[in-house]
């Protein structure tokens, strides 16, 4: 908020920065107390780290904190929201008064940040994963030309995450320049102190390593953590690491530097014998109630429709080659499209649309945590990102994606490579969890088409939805099914074979689809009818519509699909019928349910209940 002078900053300035550390060491003691409880300690820490960054770094207008032409704060060590909260009132963005409403139920300032709070963008708390979504931030901000610099404050206990590493090593290969992470060393953990305690140098190699520009300094020395901020702004080429040495709990001698102390909020007389200490005992008027929580957060930006699908009728093609296309057809009409892979671009066929959009497109190796977490700090900045990697290796970055949600980003995963069906790779490669995984995941559309144009229409359509968007592509290679001009709305599905004299009701999607329609026409020649069911939309689900399908046929019911049956396509169709007021009167739910093998896709699907002839054996038990 202040200039800065070639000969560094001036004394006043410094005394002045001093003043707010001590401001905002004041107010975490404060609010916590009030609550009951919190991380006052872990704020102490970091008070001149925070006051250096906010009030004299930091570009930043408290009447629009989320500004795309602002500079960015993300506080990964999350259990010091009590700081930023102080940071954010004493900069302006709501009274000073509000933050002694922290962790009450009424109010947006909650024990961990979250974006329903003005000036932060992503929801922090489960440690180590704010430096990915700063390294996003700062890509969308590269992506759109803008001057914004990122700020990511970062505590020791949490640098022992991989995704720090993760994120640091992308953040130097692609020499994010308006990138700044802030180390808040202070040497102690939740139950003990840290690996590294305050072996400072290991650190700094750690960051130069990974091609920082990295230094150390006291984080109590305000006149060096503001000359440290300059040369942070000065460095071009590479991006920069301040790595404070702290003490967690500094200014209260009773907890300066001890164990022990980490999540207790001071009592009412330890409070008062910390405030004297430090100087500062500030008189907060009581807060009026109102809130000051965002009522809206971002949503995908509106874009023309792209090129129709061009595919030849009859043509087969994997789903997973035609999100590839699908993706380069979307990148034509939407320039906030944003692709990243993880080291499999060649498999999930995202390389389609990085050859046409090389700028958009990122390689994010093999580091899937981070890739996730990267495309929530994308999405703040307003870009719409698709994330793509193997299905299984996603479980890799779950807790990630769970933190996405928090986040109430709107982010966009394909999974490709799912079920037995991949073949000779073996279990190791079968993602047999996902449905289960991302059906858990609050706000959540899981899509999962059976031909590639179902494909295209459905990655369009998650382009325009908010949320977490997963799509389950598949590796083999599949017939055309639909004509190009077909619509998929969500919820919904598709019914591609039917007759007053369906016995059955058959829902399958990806392999399974076509292995019910081929069971479909070989019950047909023995003389039964089954109508068959694509479940193109896993999640949300249309129980009343699906009930009406399932009743014509008697209310008999063959679910089929490759993946296990906890949490997948059999469960969700029940759970919607009962949730519709329905039960199948006789019903059988196919999947895989013993540890598979290598073999070739038919052997396997056959081999493991979810062939055609196991769904047409299915049939005959209940029809």
């Amino acid at each position: 908020m202040s200039a800065t002078s070639p000969a560094g900053p001036s004394a006043s300035t410094v005394a002045a920065i001093r003043e707010k550390a001590r401001l905002l060491s004041a107010y975490s003691m404060l609010s916590t107390t009030a609550a009951g409880s919190g991380h006052p300690t872990s704020c102490m820490s970091a008070a001149e780290l925070a006051a250096g960054v906010f009030f004299y770094a930091m570009k930043f207008d408290p009447k629009n904190p989320n500004s795309p032409n602002g500079d960015r704060f993300v506080l990964s060590k999350g259990h010091a929201a009590p700081l930023l909260y102080a940071a954010l009132a004493e900069a302006g963005v709501f009274p000073v008064s509000r933050i002694m409403t922290l962790r009450q139920f009424s109010s947006e300032l909650e024990g961990h940040p979250t974006p329903r709070i003005p000036g932060v963008d992503a929801a922090t708390g489960s440690l180590g994963q704010g430096l990915s979504v700063g390294v996003g931030l700062a890509l969308g901000a590269r992506l759109d030309k803008s001057p914004t610099r990122v700020y990511v404050m970062m505590g020791d206990g949490e640098m022992a995450e991989g995704q720090v590493w993760e994120a640091a090593e992308f953040a130097g290969h692609y020499k994010i320049e308006n990138l700044t992470v802030l180390a808040d060393v202070n040497a102690l953990g939740q139950s003990e102190p840290t690996m590294y305690q305050h072996d400072m140098e290991i650190y700094r190699r750690k960051f130069e390593a990974e091609g920082f520009a990295a230094e150390v300094i006291d984080g109590h020395d305000v006149a060096a953590v503001l000359t440290a901020l300059d040369r942070a702004k000065a460095t071009k080429g590479r991006p920069q690491a301040i790595i404070a040495r702290t003490i967690k709990g500094h200014g209260a001698s009773f907890a300066a530097g001890k164990n022990g102390w980490h999540g207790k909020p001071f009592s009412k007389d330890q409070l008062a014998e910390a405030l004297k200490e430090i100087g500062v005992a500030p008189n907060i008027p009581a807060d009026p109630g109102k809130s000051y929580a965002r009522t809206s957060l971002p949503e995908p930006p509106d874009f023309p429709a792209p090129a129709a699908p061009d595919y030849e009728e009859g043509k087969q093609l994997a789903t997973r080659e035609a999100y590839g296309y699908a993706l380069k057809r979307l990148g034509a009409v939407n320039p906030h499209i944003v692709a990243m892979s993880g080291d499999v671009k060649n498999s999930t066929f995202s390389e389609i649309f990085g050859d046409a959009y090389p700028d958009r497109f990122f390689q994010g190796y093999i580091a899937e945590q981070n890739i996730v977490s990267a495309g929530v700090g994308l999405a703040a900045r307003g870009k719409v990102p698709f994330l793509d990697s193997f299905a299984c290796f996603l479980s890799r970055a779950y807790d990630q994606v769970r933190m996405a949600a928090i986040s109430r980003a709107n982010i966009n995963l394909c999974g490709s490579h799912c079920g037995i069906s991949i073949g000779e790779d073996g279990p190791s490669q079968m993602a047999l969890e996902d449905i289960a995984a991302f059906r858990a995941v609050h706000s959540s559309t899981v899509l999962y088409p059976s031909d590639a144009v179902s494909t295209e229409r459905l990655t369009e359509t998650m382009a325009r939805r908010s949320g977490i968007n997963y799509l389950r592509t598949s590796r083999p290679k599949t017939p055309i099914l639909y004509k190009l001009e077909e619509k998929f709305p969500v919820p919904g599905f598709k019914v591609l074979r039917q007759s007053p004299q369906d016995r059955v009701t058959v829902i399958g999607a990806g392999v399974t689809l076509h292995e019910s329609l081929k069971a479909a026409e070989q019950l047909k020649a023995a003389g039964t009818a089954i109508r068959v069911i694509d479940l193109y939309c896993v999640k949300p689900l249309d129980g009343k519509a699906l009930a009406e399908q399932i009743g014509a046929t008697g209310g008999r019911l063959v679910t089929v699909e490759d993946h296990w049956p906890e949490g997948g396509i059999g469960e969700a169709v029940i759970t919607a019928l009962a949730q519709a007021g329905v039960a199948p009167s006789r019903f059988r739910l196919l999947a895989v349910t013993r540890m598979p093998h290598s073999g070739k896709p038919d052997e396997l699907l056959d081999a493991f209940g979810i062939s055609a002839r196991d769904i047409a054996a299915a049939v005959r038990e209940i029809s």
